[in-house]
């Protein structure tokens, strides 16, 4: 791997005018208003591993058109009085696998809420949680960047994005979990999925995407040629007449302007060689966010990003909101 993208100190100013329709909020309002006059009905069934530190459940609650999105809950056995909480969501192609392969929150004390991904989980782990929309489908390249892409109103991403700020209300309708001490957090596609969380939910008290995915679409599609951004300029490729539709509906699930609304604290974290989500897609996202930030950088690592190093920078980062 070599750096291909700006330069760090050009990378560190990259401010990028922002793609962004003048119905973006109505948009987003009226999407949750209709997700939330469906029942939450979430279910929290305890499952046995043998853990004797943390207790784990099975998840099932109510997403984008009341439709049942799988997750887990871990919580710490140990523990005084309601707890904080981190939700987490997962990249791309993946799904929950088992609950015992997410115990490093509970480990340090927190509440921690995994969200399953509708539609994916056969890539790399396993999921448990169907994609049910069928209206306004279109053509769509193979994977889950161009399903419903000339239509914002049916696009993938508003399901998942919506299932997202969903599992927060459910994660904060357990009678465990402190909901003013929310976080969310995750890689990739879940990096990207944190921060438009954070763009729509404005309680969220942290935010720690890690070389996101989900921002800067246009750049991203124009600058590399790899998966899964790829999904998106194989569509243009055919279909040479929908560029400015696909553009005007990604512009509504773009991670910058979500960036732009998020008064969490957050901490971001990026690698200089990334060629599946490049720096300047992840900077332009950080640069535009609205509040208090910082970021990690690791100009040596791709999307493999800061690893356990980073981890241990996300704990120390929590520690000392949650003291």
């Amino acid at each position: 791997m070599a750096t291909f993208d700006l330069s760090l100190s050009e990378l560190k100013t990259y401010l990028p005018s922002r793609e962004e329709p003048t119905d973006f909020d109505t948009f987003w309002q009226s999407t949750l208003h209709e997700a939330r006059a469906h029942p939450l009905n979430a279910t929290f069934k305890r499952v046995n591993y043998g853990l004797t530190a943390q207790e784990t459940f099975d998840v099932t609650f109510a997403g984008f058109g009341g439709q049942p999105i799988k997750g887990w809950l871990i919580l710490p056995k140990q523990r005084i009085g309601k707890l904080p909480c981190i939700v987490e969501y997962i990249g791309y192609g993946g799904g929950r696998s088992f609950a015992i392969d997410w115990l490093l929150w509970a480990s340090a004390g927190y509440a921690h809420f995994v969200m399953d991904t509708r539609g994916q989980g056969s890539t790399w782990s396993a999921g448990d949680t169907p994609d049910l929309y069928s209206d306004g489908g279109n053509a769509h390249y193979p994977g889950s960047m161009t399903k419903g892409i000339l239509d914002p109103k049916h696009y993938y991403y508003r399901r998942v994005f919506t299932d997202a700020v969903r599992a927060i209300d459910a994660a904060g309708s357990h009678p465990e979990v402190d909901t003013s001490q929310i976080a969310v957090t995750g890689g990739s596609q879940g990096g990207g999925i944190t921060i438009a969380t954070a763009g729509l939910v404005p309680d969220v008290v942290a935010a720690m995407p890690d070389v996101p995915f989900l921002c800067h679409y246009r750049r991203a599609t124009e600058i590399e040629d790899t998966y899964p951004y790829k999904e998106i300029a194989e569509f243009c490729h055919v279909h040479r007449d929908k560029v400015d539709i696909v553009f005007k509906t990604l512009s509504y699930f773009d991670g910058v302007n979500f960036a732009a609304r998020a008064k969490a604290k957050t901490l971001f974290s990026v690698g200089l060689m990334d060629k599946i989500c490049p720096p300047s897609t992840v900077y332009a996202a950080y640069n535009h966010w609205a509040g208090e930030k910082d970021i990690k950088v690791y100009p040596y690592n791709g999307h493999e990003g800061g690893g356990s190093y980073q981890t241990v920078e996300k704990l120390k980062f929590m520690k000392s909101i949650w003291k």
